[in-house]
This record gives structure tokens, C-alpha cells and sequence, in this order.
């Protein structure tokens, strides 16, 4: 008879099946998911190593690893993800958050912390990660975040429940539903700004789970941040900032869209590609 399954036994295994399939962090993602499977933290694989997995555990594992090497990214397997240091709630109706968007948030805090900055929006939450993340961080600050699509809102405010920050949602094209609102001192926005080009050439991850809604914009990717300018320049404070994410291909052609803002600076993220774009509104 076979002896038991150990932890370790499952790690050593998975680590080396991942690995041989080409996938770049095996080790990590072997044991995200098994301890998500124990409901308990990594921290516990290690000081609980001879341990043996009951059957059941091996059951949910081994779909989990299924799920995972057919493309399923890990964050929709356990439905979470970590992002500023924050644990967040994700699904499938909203885009994974991304290590390379704490630079907005950052970006934004600094901003903030300088004073003079109090009303924000958040453009496109999906799952509430920036918003949340600003309130949490920011707590003395009014957030605001706006969707167009319910089920992203959905997410975004069990997000701000559980890190019990109050940030106001509104349902809606990109600022409309602020429009009778007082100017803003910030707008922050990670909108889709993919082709369809470079969806198509993707991680299978991104191109076939995550929703496409939050990915693509048409023609140069930027036609959605094209809506949304005039309406900036309309919600914002003279001198107001506009922190948007772009790909650092689209340098030249984000910074030409706000030739009439002030201030306008192109921050790299920590790869050194150009990421975020931050604008001024000027006091003219």
C-alpha cells in the first residue's frame, strides 16, 4: 500500500510537473494553490511538512492543477489576489490586478500626502483595487470609482466591505455619472488600452480568461482614454491631476492627447517601460 501523500511529497511533485511544461514560477504556484486547497497560508506548508493530504484535498488539488495548465491564471483558481500589499477578491468579470499598477496608486498617494488633494475618481474599477487601495491608504480622501459593467461593481464593493473603506460607486460610462458632481482634485484611471493585435498575442492567461472588456480598446488602444480627456478637462480642478496607465509603446501618442495639460510626465514601472502617464490640468 501506498504511504501517505505529505505536503511535501505534493510540492516536490507539482513543482516538477509545472516545470517541465514550461511554467515560470512553479514552485510559487504549487504552493499557492495547495495552501489555498488547506485553507491556510504558505507559511504553513513549511512548518507543517511531514503532514499528510487527505483524499479530498488531493481531489481539489489535482483539479486545481488541471485549471492550471489549461491556461486558468491562479488568481481565478483561488479567487484572490494580492495587490498594495491588500489581499482582493477577483473573478472573471474583472481584470487580475497587476504588480505594475501600484505605480499609479503610489504615484497618487504622493501626490496626495502633498497636500491640496481630497476628491478622487477611480475610472474603470473593475475590482475595486485602486480605489480601495487609495481609500485604505488615503483614509481622510472622498473616493469615488465608476464601471460600466454591474458584476466588476459588484466585486469592487465586497472589496471595499472587507477592508471596510468607504468609496462611493457609481455605474456608468467612464465619468458621466459624476457629471452634476463638484470638480474633482484627481482622476485615476487603468483603462483598456490593448489592440486586438496584442490580445491575440498574449498570454493565454489574459487572452482567454480575462474579461475583454477591461483589455481592449480599438484601433491604437488608445480610443477609450480619447472619450475620456474631454470629460476630465471638465470634471477637474484647474490644476487637478489625471494619473492614467498606458504601454510604454504608446508614450508618444498618450502625451500628444494631453498637449494641452501642464505638467505632463511619462513614469516608468520597475521593468523601466514607461507606465503611467500623469497630466496636469491647467490653471488657464
Amino acid at each position: 500500500m501506498r504511504k501517505d501523500w505529505l505536503i511535501k511529497d505534493l510540492l516536490i511533485w507539482t513543482t516538477r510537473y509545472f516545470a517541465d511544461r514550461g511554467m515560470q514560477e512553479s514552485r510559487l504556484e504549487a504552493e499557492i494553490l495547495l495552501a489555498h486547497v488547506l485553507h491556510k497560508d504558505r507559511v504553513y506548508l513549511y512548518t507543517n511538512y511531514d503532514k499528510p493530504v487527505n483524499g479530498e484535498e488531493r481531489r481539489i488539488y489535482r483539479d486545481f492543477i488541471k485549471r492550471r495548465l489549461e491556461g486558468e491564471p491562479v488568481a481565478y483558481i483561488i479567487g484572490k489576489k494580492e495587490f498594495m500589499s491588500l489581499l482582493f477578491r477577483v473573478s472573471p468579470d474583472v481584470l487580475i490586478p497587476r504588480p505594475d499598477t501600484e505605480l499609479l496608486v503610489e504615484t497618487a498617494l504622493k501626490l496626495i500626502q502633498q497636500g491640496d488633494i481630497n476628491r478622487i475618481c477611480d475610472v474603470g474599477t473593475g475590482s475595486g483595487a485602486i480605489a480601495v487601495s487609495l481609500a485604505y491608504y488615503a483614509p481622510g480622501s472622498t473616493i469615488f470609482a465608476v464601471d460600466v459593467s454591474s458584476l466588476a461593481l459588484s466585486v469592487a464593493r465586497e472589496n471595499a466591505d472587507f477592508h471596510n473603506v468607504n468609496v462611493r460607486f457609481y455605474e456608468g460610462d467612464l465619468l458621466r455619472p459624476l457629471s452634476d458632481q463638484e470638480p474633482l482634485d484627481m482622476i485615476v484611471a487603468n483603462l483598456p488600452y490593448l489592440t486586438r493585435t496584442q490580445l491575440e498575442q498574449a498570454d493565454v492567461g489574459v487572452r482567454d480568461f480575462e474579461p475583454r472588456l477591461a483589455l481592449v480598446a480599438e484601433g491604437d488602444g488608445l480610443d477609450i482614454y480619447r472619450r475620456l480627456l474631454p470629460q476630465a478637462k471638465q470634471a477637474l480642478r484647474p490644476g487637478g491631476y489625471l494619473l492614467w496607465e498606458i504601454d510604454s509603446d504608446q508614450t508618444d501618442a498618450a502625451r500628444n492627447l494631453v498637449s494641452d495639460f501642464a505638467e505632463v510626465e511619462a513614469l516608468a514601472d520597475y521593468t523601466g517601460r514607461n507606465r503611467l502617464l500623469k497630466a496636469r490640468r491647467s490653471y488657464d
